[in-house]
């Protein structure tokens, strides 16, 4: 007898990105619940829920951040044999690391930001890395999200600040490039629309994402077709090149000279209505509801071919 599997939504997490998981559980759960069985698991500490049951059960994870996005929950998942929609553990764990992603993406010909990895026990000079990269900098954390801990800098002065109050851990400086911040939904290894993220205060930081009015969303991107055309090629190979699985959202800046520079790979980014991917994804005739039901297709035929 064939098993009609009940859609898990894991939502919340550990991670200081919890409140925007939850939202995006949510949000979520309620679309996925119009066309298939469907519970919601608020995950409150770094370990699989009870109740879970390979047997009945595929994962749809809004989990942000820490553990949930970087291939620890992926992991656990594996040993346990739930399926589960998104990338693999590996993949995960690849993406969230933000310089394990650039090398990736980078040996498959996309454009990145030049740049200097470095953890804090071995901290570099702040003069040398102007002197490498210039004054115009962005300084985050090597594995993060939703742009916590981010840092704009303007000034050597203002760099060797920073430097000396960093929290431990691995850090990524890059040369800041000017221009339109772009994003583009993957779904199945292919590129759905560009969204342009215009932020008021010129950066779009925790702030400028999570508060109403902060930033403008242009979709489709008004872009020539042929920057359109080159931005979702690029994106469609960094997700290859990174590992990625089912689907993904990928940022670039465009600088004035209309030349895309890779950001990041969000592998689980945010999934409420009005986030980024339900975004790019409407422009291709994809509302939230059949968005969803797309990004766990792979994962229920994955789950059917396993228990025929």
């Amino acid at each position: 007898m064939k098993t009609t599997p009940i859609i898990a939504v894991f939502c919340g997490g550990t991670s200081a990105e919890k409140e925007v998981s939850l939202g995006s559980g949510r949000a979520c759960a309620l679309a996925l619940a119009r066309n298939f069985p469907t519970r919601l698991f608020e995950i409150s500490e770094n370990a699989l829920p009870a109740g879970l049951d390979p047997e009945r059960h595929v994962v749809f994870s809004t989990l942000h951040g820490t553990f949930g996005e970087d291939g620890g929950m992926q992991s656990l998942l594996d040993a346990a044999g739930v399926e589960y929609a998104g990338c693999t553990a590996e993949g995960s764990a690849v993406c969230f690391n933000k310089q394990r992603t650039k090398k990736a993406v980078a040996a498959a010909g996309v454009n990145v930001c030049a740049g200097h990895q470095f953890s804090t026990d071995r901290m570099p000079d702040a003069a040398e890395l102007v002197a490498s990269l210039g004054e115009k900098l962005i300084l985050k954390p090597t594995c993060n999200g939703s742009s916590v801990g981010l840092h704009v800098i303007e000034s050597a002065a203002q760099l060797g600040e920073v430097l000396s109050r960093l929290p431990a851990g691995d850090w990524l400086v890059e040369r800041r490039v000017f221009g339109r911040e772009l994003t583009v939904g993957v779904l199945g290894g292919k590129a759905m629309a560009v969204v342009e993220v215009a932020p008021k205060s010129g950066l779009y930081d925790y702030t400028s994402k999570y508060t109403k009015g902060m930033t403008e969303y242009l979709a489709p991107a008004p872009l020539p077709d042929e920057v359109t055309r080159s931005v979702q090629a690029m994106a469609e190979r960094a997700f290859a090149a990174a590992g990625c699985r089912d689907y993904a959202r990928i940022d670039f800046m465009l600088s004035g000279k209309n030349e895309p520079f890779f950001l990041e790979i969000n592998t689980l980014p945010g999934m409420k209505d009005t986030s980024l991917l339900p975004m790019s994804a409407r422009c291709v005739g994809l509302d939230f509801t059949a968005l969803v039901r797309e990004l766990v297709a792979p994962a229920l035929a994955r789950f059917s071919a396993a228990h025929k």
